[in-house]
Protein backbone atom coordinates (compact mmCIF):
# COMPACT_ATOMS: atom_id res chain seq x y z
CA UNK A 1 0.00 0.00 0.00
CA UNK A 2 1.50 3.17 -0.70
CA UNK A 3 1.23 5.90 1.71
CA UNK A 4 2.77 9.45 1.35
CA UNK A 5 5.56 10.14 3.23
CA UNK A 6 4.76 13.11 4.67
CA UNK A 7 1.62 13.58 5.60
CA UNK A 8 0.19 9.72 6.08
CA UNK A 9 -2.07 10.35 2.89
CA UNK A 10 -3.43 6.76 2.02
CA UNK A 11 -6.32 5.14 0.04
CA UNK A 12 -9.69 6.00 1.50
CA UNK A 13 -13.08 3.87 0.91
CA UNK A 14 -16.19 5.17 -0.70
CA UNK A 15 -19.06 3.68 -2.59
CA UNK A 16 -19.59 3.73 -6.55
CA UNK A 17 -23.20 4.52 -7.86
CA UNK A 18 -24.25 3.05 -11.04
CA UNK A 19 -27.47 5.17 -11.39
CA UNK A 20 -29.73 4.76 -15.02
CA UNK A 21 -32.71 7.09 -16.43
CA UNK A 22 -33.02 10.56 -16.89
CA UNK A 23 -33.53 13.60 -14.57
CA UNK A 24 -36.33 15.34 -13.52
CA UNK A 25 -35.40 18.45 -14.64
CA UNK A 26 -34.76 17.43 -18.02
CA UNK A 27 -38.16 15.82 -18.61
CA UNK A 28 -37.35 12.19 -17.09
CA UNK A 29 -39.33 10.57 -14.46
CA UNK A 30 -36.29 10.60 -11.93
CA UNK A 31 -32.65 9.02 -11.75
CA UNK A 32 -32.84 5.47 -10.34
CA UNK A 33 -29.75 3.89 -8.27
CA UNK A 34 -29.42 0.62 -10.03
CA UNK A 35 -26.08 -0.89 -8.36
CA UNK A 36 -23.79 0.56 -4.91
CA UNK A 37 -20.10 -1.31 -4.61
CA UNK A 38 -17.50 -0.27 -2.68
CA UNK A 39 -14.49 1.47 -4.14
CA UNK A 40 -11.01 3.01 -2.92
CA UNK A 41 -9.75 6.26 -3.68
CA UNK A 42 -6.27 6.60 -4.19
CA UNK A 43 -4.04 9.75 -3.32
CA UNK A 44 -2.31 11.60 -6.00
CA UNK A 45 1.38 10.33 -5.35
CA UNK A 46 4.43 11.13 -6.69
CA UNK A 47 7.81 9.46 -6.74
CA UNK A 48 10.04 11.84 -6.14
CA UNK A 49 13.97 12.59 -5.10
CA UNK A 50 14.04 14.69 -1.81
CA UNK A 51 16.08 15.77 0.65
CA UNK A 52 14.78 14.71 4.72
CA UNK A 53 15.19 16.76 7.39
CA UNK A 54 18.30 14.60 8.29
CA UNK A 55 19.85 15.59 5.15
CA UNK A 56 20.19 12.73 3.33
CA UNK A 57 19.11 12.43 -0.48
CA UNK A 58 16.59 9.59 -1.12
CA UNK A 59 13.52 8.97 -3.52
CA UNK A 60 10.05 9.17 -1.54
CA UNK A 61 6.48 8.56 -2.52
CA UNK A 62 4.63 12.36 -1.78
CA UNK A 63 1.24 13.26 -2.55
CA UNK A 64 0.54 16.19 -5.26
CA UNK A 65 -0.68 18.33 -1.92
CA UNK A 66 2.35 18.24 -0.38
CA UNK A 67 4.91 19.23 -3.44
CA UNK A 68 2.39 22.10 -4.09
CA UNK A 69 2.51 23.20 -0.39
CA UNK A 70 6.37 23.45 0.09
CA UNK A 71 6.39 20.39 2.70
CA UNK A 72 9.17 18.43 0.68
CA UNK A 73 12.12 19.87 -0.49
CA UNK A 74 13.10 18.24 -3.55
CA UNK A 75 16.93 17.98 -4.03
CA UNK A 76 19.21 19.84 -6.08
CA UNK A 77 20.06 18.78 -8.97
CA UNK A 78 24.00 17.44 -8.94
CA UNK A 79 26.64 20.22 -9.87
CA UNK A 80 28.41 19.30 -13.09
CA UNK A 81 32.52 18.20 -12.14
CA UNK A 82 34.15 21.34 -12.90
CA UNK A 83 38.15 19.62 -13.03
CA UNK A 84 36.20 18.49 -16.86
CA UNK A 85 34.42 22.08 -17.63
CA UNK A 86 37.73 24.00 -17.62
CA UNK A 87 39.95 20.85 -19.44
Amino acid sequence: MQICHTCGKKPRLGNSIARRGLAKKKGGVGKKITGITRRRYFPNLQRVKAELPSGQIRRIWVCAACIQTGRVKKASPRLRNQETASV
